[in-house]
């Protein structure tokens, strides 16, 4: 049997050779000690390539973010985000949960929010409300189906959290695609946040692993609540390394991957089953269906050609591009949506 082309997430891709390779040779140490040193090398070079003083390593992204949540907040302040935003809709109520705190759910554009709207979000000074303490913004946003910040609507968002005494955080899970299809310079892009979550298990394309971005007072505090979390891994370089590697070989191939999910964008507009298609910015392509078609329908159907896709709500479908996902592949897609 034929291997399915998965276009279900970019969380899906197996290591490289090359990946594998340096996974084999990584030098490893006990972490929990700060002994490892591709651990440290990762934590280092990822946090000077957003220009921050410090990183680090945990096993996920939702663990990166729900740190900062708690870093960032005491119990009974309020977090403002995106309504689609990934803390709210696939974190598992751990802000309620790990940080005590509420959230206050903006209706952004495709994921992304403004800083009118995050200026009026913000509590008054009342004993009858919650405390607003922290503004958390998602890029690329999931829900939004890959959509990107400008940095100008970046700044004035930091100014609004400046002048309120508010703590700005990134869910970066995809900032590498952002950055890549913005043209931006990463320091630039990403040194507006107090703190960020950048993913390497998506589309850098490693099997484990998210690293959380800050100042060093701020990663010490992160460090001691990824202990109570249970984060702290031990000879965890070998995973680490491939994050390394991905630096190294993995940020500009992600062009390849914007373009081939426009040329899926393209063919799938065409069909008459296909209400709307958002606009693509980078590798995610979601659709909206016509009354009547089912997404859970359509995504049986594409398996029955080798295709995998998510049905991201009853009558949505989202497909990912990644590093697993060759020309040849998006060729057979591209006719098996003409066919459909």
């Amino acid at each position: 049997m034929n291997t399915p082309i998965d276009y279900r997430s970019d969380t899906v891709t197996r290591p490289t050779p090359g990946m594998l390779s340096a996974i084999h040779q990584a030098a490893v140490g006990d972490d929990v000690f700060g002994e490892d040193p591709s651990i440290n090398e990762l934590e280092a070079r990822t946090a000077s390539y957003f220009g921050f003083e410090a990183g680090l390593y945990c096993p996920s992204g939702t663990m990166t973010n729900q740190i900062a949540i708690k870093c960032h907040t005491q119990p009974g302040d309020e977090v403002i985000c995106d309504i689609n935003s990934h803390i709210y809709q696939y974190e598992g109520g751990g802000i309620a949960f790990n940080s005590s705190a509420s959230v206050k759910l903006l209706e952004g554009d495709r994921g992304r929010v403004t800083a009118t709207q995050v200026k009026t979000a913000i509590q008054p000074d009342d004993v009858h409300r919650a405390h607003t303490s922290l503004v958390s913004l998602e890029n690329t946003s999931n829900r939004g189906g890959g959509s990107c910040y400008d940095l100008k609507e970046i700044e004035s968002i930091r100014n609004v959290c400046a002048e309120n005494g508010l703590r700005l955080h990134l869910d970066g899970a995809r900032v590498w695609n952002a950055i890549v299809a913005k043209k931006e310079n990463p320091k630039d892009y990403v040194r507006l946040f107090h703190s960020a979550s950048v993913c390497f298990s998506k589309s850098m394309g490693c099997p484990v692993g998210s690293v959380l971005l800050g100042d060093a007072d701020f990663i010490k505090k992160a460090r001691r609540i990824r202990k109570v979390f249970g984060g702290g891994m031990r000879q965890a370089g070998y995973l680490a390394a491939a994050g390394v590697y991905a630096l190294d070989h993995h940020i500009d191939r992600l062009a390849e991957d914007h373009a081939h999910a426009q040329l899926l964008s393209e063919e799938i507009a065409k069909k008459s089953f296909v209400k709307f298609v958002l606009p693509v910015e980078t590798n995610i392509l979601m659709f909206e269906l016509v009354e009547g078609k089912s997404a859970p329908g359509l995504v049986a159907d594409l398996k029955q050609h080798g295709i995998l896709a998510y049905a991201i709500a009853p009558n949505r479908v989202r497909l990912v591009t990644h590093l697993d996902i060759s020309r040849p592949m998006i060729d057979t897609t591209l006719s098996a949506f003409r066919s459909l």
